[in-house]
């Protein structure tokens, strides 16, 4: 029945197709129950309605699907979609590191972590500002160098060409941008990036929900981000903050320039600068134009993630 609904699919009959895949889900089939939740979560054939889509994610996972499994705790860490749980999320991680290597990798790392018994950081992070105009504070190590190792580990299967948001809100390709982007979007994100994302949250002075999905970035010799602002022309729910997490040394070039003022950072393994991009009102700081400079040799990895004014609704 799977395969007539492909075929149907391939077909242009997307409705018969999505309705034999729903017979089957009536029937408990794990990847049938996997397929709705995944059409859900992404629509097109159907509405897009990721709490449907979460639920069928979970009716999924409790039928044995091993994707499902996984993106069903990732959803019960974050929250997105629906209740979270974190403490049943680190139960159900430490059923999955019993036969998982990767999810066995993930527990060691949150093991490690000082968190409260919601995820949270217990204890502040040092930072300090080093500039004012535009505002940029520097948090040296805030990552572990393991943890570093394993976002380029995780990053790696997913690098697609970088895009940018051109002026009628498309993302395009365009040479200002020449790095290749892993967007760790949210049913992907384990509990280890969510935790990471929340330790990026509290020394920003924000909260979980705020942020957009981390993108780890790569860049190679040549490669770079020319001069550019994070500020959405006309956005009601402003990019104010950015936060860039540097992930490795050993490569050429490559620093970040803040071009109005003339300031580089080259961050160590694991430091992170969080900078301003907005005023009051939304409206983008000029003195925020910043750069990538282009590697000259090796490969540069780093972590960003954008946090807007308000709650950000996922897209995905």
């Amino acid at each position: 029945m799977l395969a007539q609904a492909f075929a149907l699919s391939a077909a242009g009959r997307g409705g018969e197709a999505v309705a034999l895949i729903a017979e089957l889900a009536a029937q408990r089939h794990p990847e049938a129950l996997f397929l709705l939740g995944d059409l859900h979560w992404r629509g097109g054939a159907v509405p897009k309605d990721m709490a449907r889509g979460r639920e069928y994610f979970r009716q999924a996972s409790d039928a044995g699907h091993p994707v499902a499994l996984r993106a069903y705790t990732n959803l019960l860490g974050s929250g997105v979609a629906g209740p979270r749980d974190w403490p049943a999320c680190i139960r159900r991680l430490r059923e999955e590191a019993r036969f998982d290597t990767r999810r066995a990798q993930m527990l060691a790392l949150i093991d490690r972590m000082d968190l409260d018994a919601e995820g949270d950081p217990k204890a502040p992070f040092a930072g300090r500002k080093i500039s004012d105009s535009p505002e940029v504070a520097l948090f040296p190590g805030l990552f572990s160098r393991a943890e570093c190792e394993f976002l380029i580990l995780v990053a790696e299967p997913t690098y697609l060409p970088s895009l940018v948001i051109a002026g009628d809100g498309s993302q395009q390709r365009q040479q200002i941008r020449t790095s290749d982007g892993a967007p760790m979007h949210f049913l992907i994100e384990d509990p280890v990036i969510h935790a990471l994302n929340r330790r990026l949250a509290a020394v920003s002075g924000t909260n979980y929900d705020q942020g957009e999905p981390l993108l780890i970035l790569r860049y190679r010799p040549g490669q770079q981000y020319r001069k550019h602002y994070d500020a959405l022309p006309g956005a009601t729910n402003q990019r104010f903050l950015t936060a860039l997490a540097y992930l490795n040394t050993g490569y050429g070039g490559g620093e970040t320039e803040f071009t109005r003022t003339g300031l580089k950072v080259r961050g160590k393994q694991g430091d992170v600068i969080v900078f301003r991009n907005s005023g009051a009102g939304g409206r983008y700081d000029p003195m925020a134009e910043h750069a990538g400079l282009p590697v000259t040799s090796g490969v540069k990895y780093l972590a960003s993630r954008w946090i807007r004014q308000a709650r950000h609704e996922p897209e995905e």
